[in-house]
């Protein structure tokens, strides 16, 4: 007996949903030309794209030489093919951290705490139509505006397709507990940030904390590390929500199993990363990425000091949980960690 219409149109629009991204994803080797969009003025001068993939060997010498971008991807692709087996598809909710640059062909997925802040002040200057000049004359808050930036979830999915077939994707990823530290710091240690200690400290202390003050139940502004990662390893948190976006693993807000990033820049390199990036979309002349601030830097030896007072058992649980961001992106297990 046939399928009523109803279900046919139904079962099509889910089907239709589900295939959102994914033309182009593993046989990238040279890219497309650029299909023209309504919102993409015409231009003569070569994508960020086709400058990687097809430039003058001359102008991408000093690439090559310094930063290595073909080796990075090949690893990071090399380690996919290992360490994944599941294709999953993705919908537009999960490209909601990649920014998209129509005016200079570029996606970047942002990731917290890998110097994001002045990544989006730099797209805010390239996207703008003169609104902005210095990057660094952009608020930090300003940058982080929902608003400000498109990303790629706003898109159709042909649009969305089109974009990753044709548009430079780049992602600059950080050592995973050095990442997590900074993120601890910044989100716990600083007075300022009572919307985090409010939504998650109170909660970390209600469940790790034997006998709390009733002050710290209400403020959860002094939050230990070791409650911090007591509180990442247990299941109930994943179960009861996500991870928020600043120790949410960088496989799971940017897929780079599933999207093929050309550029896979580094904050341990991040200076000469965001000046190759800047080159291929053509602005290097132009702009200038931002150096960082004044702030103390959390480093390897900075992580060590914290995992210090974390047991073995629960190291072993954390960099189980990170395990994979550590794989990916070519980073060695820290020599401090103690898992036995």
């Amino acid at each position: 007996m046939g399928m009523p219409r109803g279900g046919r149109l139904l079962l099509g629009t889910c089907l239709g949903s589900l295939f959102v991204l994914v033309l182009y994803f593993q046989s990238i080797t040279k890219p497309e030309p650029a299909e023209r969009t309504d919102s993409r003025p015409e231009k003569s001068r070569r994508s960020p794209l086709q400058t990687l993939y097809n430039g003058d060997q001359k102008k991408l010498e000093l690439l090559a030489a310094q930063r290595s971008l073909q080796g990075r991807r090949e690893l990071l692709g090399q380690a996919c093919l290992s360490h994944t087996r599941k294709r999953q598809v993705l919908s537009p909710e999960d490209l909601k951290h990649l920014i998209v640059d129509d005016k200079h062909s570029l996606i970047y997925c942002y990731v917290p705490k890998v110097a994001c802040t002045n990544w989006k002040r730099v797209l805010m200057v390239l996207s703008s139509d003169g609104r902005y000049i210095n990057p660094l004359a952009i608020p930090a808050n300003e940058a982080h505006v929902a608003g400000n930036l498109r990303t790629l979830s706003e898109f159709t999915v042909p649009e969305i397709n089109q974009r990753l077939r044709s548009y430079l994707k780049f992602i600059f990823v950080r050592e995973p507990f050095e990442r997590l530290v900074s993120a601890y710091r910044n989100k716990f240690t600083r007075s300022y940030n009572t919307a985090f200690h409010k939504r998650y400290g109170t909660k970390i202390i209600r469940r790790n904390r034997p006998d709390p003050e009733p002050e710290a139940l209400e403020k959860g502004n002094d939050v230990s590390f070791p409650e911090f990662v007591q509180y990442l390893v247990d299941p109930r948190t994943q179960r009861e929500e996500p991870f928020n976006e600043h120790w949410e693993r960088v496989h799971s807000l940017c897929h780079p199993c599933l999207i093929h990033y050309d550029v896979v820049g580094k904050y341990e390199t991040l200076e000469p990363d965001a000046q190759a990036v800047l080159r291929l979309a053509g602005v290097e002349g132009t702009l200038q990425f931002p150096t960082s601030g004044k702030g103390t830097r959390t480093d390897g030896n900075m992580a060590a000091r914290f995992f210090k007072h974390i047991s073995p058992f629960y190291q072993k649980k954390l960099f189980n949980l990170y395990r994979m961001d550590f794989l990916l992106f070519n980073y060695s297990t820290p020599e401090y960690l103690r898992t036995r």
